[in-house]
């Protein structure tokens, strides 16, 4: 690709039409050669005193050394690091293979924030055996706020995107989701879903989803003091009771 062309990856229409997105700093590109599996085609972009990372990747990978200057203008932090993968987005059929004996889903309605998909993102790798499954018109996994929020887990957690709600119920058969007035997290019941379905930030899941999908309410018991938890926080609740 053309140094132009990669700087453009910042925005999700560039990523679609040139196949790749980007991975800034030495702790996301550290996480990335752990997870290398099938990943080629990988460029670094460096500054001179990160020359030597182009050998650590037993993959094809290709090394460009920037100056400063053109380093600031491929990085989307006001203070670079000096190095800056390009790395092919996950192939369709990779990101939609079968689930995985045992694996539970969790599916994302519309998430619009990267820090709450970033943040769920390292809860599903540190628990492992979780599958994400993104709605249309949630924020892009590959935006590259999620990927830093992520700390690299987005390399350790299988993804699904587009997947629209009316196509869970061809896939599972049982739905758990969170409502006031639903069953509290801690039943011994809660751990017998294959799909647990959380909303947009604002407006939850839609009501008549739910209805269709025979879906089943759960609680996280608290105070009472608020009348709501952070999407990102109520996940890493309910993914931890799962792996209890």
């Amino acid at each position: 690709m053309k140094f132009d062309d990669v700087k453009k990856l910042h925005q999700k229409k560039y990523r679609s039409q040139f196949g790749y997105y980007l991975v800034e700093g030495e702790h996301l590109v550290l996480e990335l050669q752990k997870a290398e599996h099938g990943l080629d085609d990988i460029t670094l972009y460096v500054t001179e005193e990160y020359q030597d990372w182009g050998k650590r990747f037993t993959h094809q990978c290709a090394l460009v050394v920037l100056n400063k200057k053109q380093m600031a203008q491929l990085s989307d932090t006001k203070t670079p690091q000096g190095i800056i993968a390009c790395v092919p987005l996950p192939k369709a059929a990779k990101l939609q293979q079968a689930n995985l004996q045992g694996e539970r889903c969790i599916y994302l309605h519309e998430v619009q924030d990267p820090g709450n998909l970033g943040t769920i993102l390292r809860t599903l790798a540190w628990f492992g055996g979780f599958r994400l499954l993104l709605s249309p018109n949630s924020v892009d996994p590959f935006n590259s706020k999620v990927v830093r929020a992520s700390m690299g887990a987005i390399f350790h957690v299988p993804i699904e995107l587009e997947v629209e709600l009316a196509d869970l119920q061809t896939r599972f058969k049982r739905f758990a989701y969170l409502d006031m007035q639903g069953k509290q997290i801690q039943s011994t019941d809660f751990v017998n879903y294959q799909c647990y379905l959380f909303g947009n930030e604002a407006r939850g899941v839609p009501t008549n989803a739910l209805s269709a999908c025979a879906a089943d309410a759960f609680t996280i018991a608290g105070s009472g003091k608020i009348d709501s938890l952070n999407l990102a926080s109520a996940v890493n609740i309910c993914v931890y009771q799962l792996s209890s």
